[in-house]
């Protein structure tokens, strides 16, 4: 087990690949009283076009499947894991991605017969017909619901815009016809892929004893034997790494009181390792940060015009294999909205040019914001991507920001922002 010192925030982070493949973070906080457990696999939405394990043939399984796979792994033959949780004192839950799902619990007592539960609940499948036939139905309704929920459809409109022929269009659920297609050898043929231990990451935060853990870990993983390992063969690939193929405008109507307006970004630049790819996506971040935060000058010009009101946000998400921007706001204004924004980021090197003596501050603000998060475990589980930044936590994140420079919020807006990476989609009321 190798031990990682952070001594400027004292702390260490204790990890191990085991026999098996798993990969094992624990990070101790003297002081808490809670530990936060999730284990992941690198399997998610977009995961929906690969070799299965032993096979020879590509295989395509029904969109939404990594999602209701992750609903079905709880329920058991004679049981339910939430239920075994509860009997232990644990809160726990489990969510996916585009490209990773997530299994997790929170809890101040029993750890380890907690870990327990989590280990076994996802490393035994067990799925039946009448399960699946049942998750259906619940998951048709959970997709209906967010059909009817405009942020969603705004967010969900303008991956459609952004990736037109990529799976990322896609609600991450799938759709009430694509989840009728599930079988349990489907949910079982992806498990067999992509569930191996040399997939997964198995990641402990707060109060925990580092050798007693490992210990504890490793004889549950001893209890039970795995197929040789097989690194799952992915052939997700972007239609259009160049972002040629963006539709630049879209707009639906719904039954809604206020129409909304969003602006997206996607990124077209490649990285050779995970290093590289959080320092741009820190540069992006804090890019965005001075373009657009609060405090800047062209949020205070879209508020006072009355452009934007406190619905305005912005975020940067970056996953495996593409990344995107997302500028949105509940507005009247909705052509003033797209023009203001496109204008500011196409001009974005002036726009830095004319903000610079703000660097300093935004910088610090951002490193504050992630050393605070270094007082709740959830925080620092929930921040760690693993494969994608080089095995990177929040402590190097941190350390890796503290060395942004000016220099790099200019590349990052040259790499990021081009034309034909942009787009616009909006949703109006249906009296307009």
């Amino acid at each position: 087990m190798e031990n990682y010192l952070y001594r400027e925030f004292n702390r260490s982070v204790y990890r191990e690949t085991l026999a098996n493949g798993l990969r094992v973070e624990l990070m101790p906080m003297a002081g808490f009283n809670k530990t936060y457990a999730i284990m992941t696999t690198d399997f998610g939405s977009v995961d929906n076009h690969f070799i299965p394990y032993q096979g020879d043939e590509a295989v395509r399984v029904p969109d939404g499947t990594a999602h209701f796979l992750e609903h079905k792994l709880f329920e058991k033959q004679d049981h339910d894991a939430f239920d075994l949780f509860g009997e232990l004192g644990a809160d726990a839950n489990a969510f996916t991605s585009f490209t990773q799902t997530s299994y997790l619990f929170s809890t101040t007592s029993r750890l380890h017969e907690n870990l327990d539960v989590l280990l076994d609940f996802v490393q035994e499948p067990y799925f039946t017909e009448q399960m699946v036939a049942k998750e259906q139905g619940i998951i048709g309704q959970e997709i209906q619901m967010y059909n009817d929920d405009p942020g969603w459809r705004l967010y969900l409109g303008m991956l459609g815009n952004l990736y037109p022929h990529d799976p990322m269009r896609i609600d991450i659920a799938g759709t009430v016809e694509s989840i009728r297609q599930i079988t349990p050898s489907t949910l079982m043929e992806c498990y067999r892929t992509f569930y191996q231990p040399g997939n997964m990451t198995l990641l402990l935060v707060g109060k925990l004893e580092p050798a007693q853990t490992m210990t504890w870990i490793k004889a549950n993983q001893q209890r039970r034997s795995f197929a040789a390992q097989e690194a799952p063969q992915r052939l997700f690939e972007l239609t259009d790494p160049t972002g040629h193929d963006v539709i630049p405008f879209r707009s639906l109507t719904m039954n809604v009181s206020r129409p909304k307006i969003m602006v997206g970004v996607r990124g077209t630049k490649t990285f050779v390792n995970g290093r590289d790819r959080l320092k741009y996506k820190q540069a992006v971040d804090l890019l965005l940060d001075m373009l657009l935060d609060d405090t800047s000058a062209n949020y205070l010009r879209l508020y006072d015009k009355g452009i934007i009101d406190d619905s305005f946000g912005y975020s940067y998400d970056m996953q495996r294999g593409f990344d995107f921007a997302t500028i949105s706001t509940n507005t009247e204004q909705l052509e003033e909205f797209a023009d203001e924004v496109m204008a500011i980021l196409e001009n974005a090197d002036q726009e830095l040019d004319q903000a610079a003596d703000r660097f300093a501050g935004v910088k610090r603000a951002e490193v504050g914001r992630l050393i605070s998060l270094l007082d709740s475990p959830e925080a620092v589980g929930n921040r760690y991507a693993g494969r994608l930044y080089d095995d990177a936590n929040l402590m190097d994140e941190i350390r890796l920001l503290q060395e942004l420079e000016l220099a790099d919020l200019y590349q990052a807006a040259t790499d990021f922002i081009v034309p034909q990476a942009m787009s616009v989609y909006q949703i109006v009321p249906q009296h307009q």
